[in-house]
């Protein structure tokens, strides 16, 4: 699949807010099983955005949580994973493409034994990386954490114990999220371009790799919070709100994890409510949780 350039973005009349938060609602519909998705309380991040905003950007897009439930009319979402982007670009351009991908390798997971049908789906993946086999992988891994192995990006996750949706159920997903994202352009590329690119008047949400957690997910060992902190610097002079996910506390509150940041940078600091953690869950193997309950850092510039 083409991946899109970008393009030089068109200027614009800053009071022309064409997006709003108002009546934003919780949307329980999940496409893609992600490491960090904050779907369930994506509508509490929203609370805290401008009423009204121009362009709402999400340079860190993994499962398009927050975009999915905002639903703005005009967005650009971006992502350095190039696979990741084949998928949101399908969904958006030619669903019946992405829901294709899902069922054939559906099929070929209950016309044969399963596990030996997952591996062949990951071997496949790891000659090659695409959109069409992560898709499914993410899916139906164990505890839907998709990992990478750090000197070559191999995704090593096993077979989850789950059954994959029904490709019917897969589909009416696809056509929710279809709605969502149809304002959204998409594309490949990193976060520094993405906060380049966003004017004053504009929202930008980034959700980067925790650094305290989320060492396997792809291109997290090379991640630079404080060169996220530059750049988001750089856009507040612009006049961009930006509001930042990042680590807040785990061992149900009682570990706070440090984290330090630029004086004067950010105005607030929210803590928003995360639960027992997906990552704990899958490294546990199925042990108790009651002490794993983790929650969430949300500072804002403005």
């Amino acid at each position: 699949m083409q991946l899109a350039l970008a393009i030089e973005k068109e200027p614009y009349d800053e009071q022309q807010f064409v997006n709003s938060t108002v009546g934003v609602r919780p949307f329980k519909s999940q496409l893609l099983k992600w490491i960090g998705n904050k779907q369930r309380f994506a509508h509490e991040i929203i609370s805290f955005f401008p009423k009204t905003f121009g362009t709402y950007h999400e340079p860190f897009l993994g499962s398009a949580a927050v975009l999915g439930v905002l639903s703005p009319k005009r967005a650009e979402a971006s992502d350095c994973f190039a696979p990741l982007i084949e998928i949101w670009q399908g969904i958006r351009d030619n669903p019946e493409l992405v829901i294709d991908w899902y069922r054939t390798r559906w099929e070929q997971m209950q016309i044969g034994e399963k596990v030996a049908a997952y591996e062949a789906i990951k071997a496949s993946y790891n000659a090659g990386a695409n959109g069409a086999d992560l898709l499914f992988l993410c899916r139906s891994c164990y505890g839907g954490v998709v990992r990478f192995r750090m000197r070559d990006g191999y995704m090593s996750t096993p077979c989850g114990v789950h059954a994959p949706i029904h490709p019917g159920a897969f589909a009416r997903r696809v056509a929710e999220w279809r709605t969502r994202v149809a304002g959204t352009e998409f594309f490949h590329r990193g976060y520094e371009e993405s906060l380049e690119r966003a004017q004053s008047g504009d929202v930008v949400y980034c959700d980067p790799p925790y650094s305290h957690s989320q060492a396997i997910l792809y291109g997290a060992q090379a991640f630079s919070l404080d060169d996220l902190f530059r750049s988001i610097e750089q856009a507040k002079r612009r006049g961009v709100f930006v509001a930042l996910s990042i680590d807040g506390s785990k061992k149900s509150g009682d570990q706070a994890c440090p984290i330090e940041w630029p004086k004067k940078l950010f105005a607030r600091e929210e803590a928003v409510n995360v639960g027992r953690s997906m990552l704990r869950r899958f490294q546990m193997a199925g042990e108790t949780l009651e002490a794993e309950v983790v929650s969430d850092r949300l500072l804002i510039t403005h």
